[in-house]
Formats: C-alpha cells, structure tokens, sequence
C-alpha cells in the first residue's frame, strides 16, 4: 500500500482489479483511503484526492465530532438502547440458560453466575441480532411492494463504517448489527435506502428522486442517526 501527502493530510492509497476508483473517510478520526484501478498512475489519483478535498475535510469533522457511548462493562443499572430507547441493565444470575427480556424501562440479563463480562457482551448482542432478524423482514416485505423488487436474502453484521450494504447482483442486503438501538424510522430509513440500491447502484440524482418519491423524509432520518452517539469501539486499521 502507498500513501500520498496533501499538506498535513495523508491518504492511503491501495491499487487493485476494480474498474472505478473508491474513496473512503474512516471513524472515529477520519483515516483516508483510496481503491483505485491497477492502471491508474499516482498522480492522476492525486488529483482526484484534491478534487476530493473539502469532501474529505466535512467527513473528518463529522466524526471528531460525533458523541460516543462509553465502554460497556455490562453491569448493573448501566444504560443500553433497543429501538430508540433507553434501558437501564438489570443483571440476574440464574442457574439456567442466559436470556435477555425488557420489562418496562429496564433490560434483564440472566445470566450464569460468573458469567464474564465478554460473554454477556456476546449474549446481549446476540438478542439484539435475533429481534432485527424478525424486524427486518417486516419492513423488506413491506417495500418489495411499493418498489417493485425483490430481495433474496439479508443478513446482520457487525459494521464499523457502514449502516448498511447491497449486493445488488445477489440481491442480498447487509444491515449493521447497531440498528437494533436505533429509533424504528431509522431502521427503516436504512432498509429503504439499501432496497433502493437494486434499483440504482449509485447516490446519484436518480438514487435521490427515488428515496424523495418513496420515503420524503429520509434526510430527517438520516440526520437522526448520524446524531445519535455511536458505539465505542477500539479502532484497528
């Protein structure tokens, strides 16, 4: 991997097999990243940062700017969300199987005792993963009707950069694991916005008349969940 300098900017630069050059401005301080073709020299990949530039800057504020949640310690009354909610923790140690149930505004963790906090971590993602799972369906059979589409198959994942992904030549969508915190408009927002993408593979102006026709206030959810803190996260590059 290569970098170029533009200032006090640098940027990773990665030649591989693509057809198109991709740029990508990475959380939480905002490392640079260039995929560009094998073909394409240096410098005309150096131009294209500096066309780039003040693209760049705004992301980079972006996320020095963003809230972050604090480390979870999966202790009691520490605060999780689920839907757009806030939850206080309740731990219970039980000698049965480890289950997660909400109960007014409180999240109960069952748990073995002496249940690690890594495994608790893993227990209460896990129900956060089973109740997208039966969300999400919902809203894609909901759009499959008005969009005119259909998707084959979805998946949730971790995802330190993206809300979500689309495939569009397997018709197969990815949905970041995080969702499961967000407010339902959000969850929904992002579906809508990776089903549009197996109409049009670009956020180009016919990616933008499609989600103003079909869901006119996606900029408010949008800038709804860009406000809302995210997950901390030990940063690996």
């Amino acid at each position: 991997m290569e970098q170029l300098r533009l200032g006090e900017l640098i940027i990773d630069v990665e030649q591989k097999d693509i057809k198109n050059i991709h740029l990508s401005v990475y959380p939480p301080v905002g490392k640079v990243r260039i995929a560009a073709p094998l073909r394409m020299d240096l410098d005309t990949i150096r131009v294209y940062a500096l066309s780039k530039l003040n693209w760049i800057r705004k992301q980079q504020e972006k996320f020095r700017g963003q809230d972050r949640e604090a480390p979870r310690e999966f202790l009691n009354r520490e605060s999780h969300y689920f839907r757009g909610k806030r939850y206080l923790l309740q731990v219970i140690e039980v000698d049965a199987p480890p289950r997660v149930e909400l109960k007014h505004s409180t999240l109960l963790l069952f748990v073995r005792p002496a249940t690690t906090l890594e495994k608790r971590q893993t227990i209460i993602e896990e129900w956060y993963r089973a109740q997208l799972k039966m969300l999400v369906p919902e809203l894609i059979e909901k759009w499959e009707k008005k969009l005119n589409i259909k998707v084959n198959e979805f998946g949730i994942k971790k995802m330190k950069t993206k809300w979500g992904t689309c495939n569009r030549e397997a018709q197969r969508i990815w949905f970041n694991l995080e969702l499961a915190k967000k407010p339902p408009e959000c969850l929904e927002y992002i579906v809508v916005h990776e089903m549009v993408h197996l109409l049009e593979r670009y956020h180009n102006d016919r990616f933008i008349a499609y989600m103003n026709q079909y869901l006119p206030k996606w900029k408010l959810y949008r800038e709804i969940l860009n406000r809302l803190p995210v997950k901390h996260e030990n940063w690996n590059y």
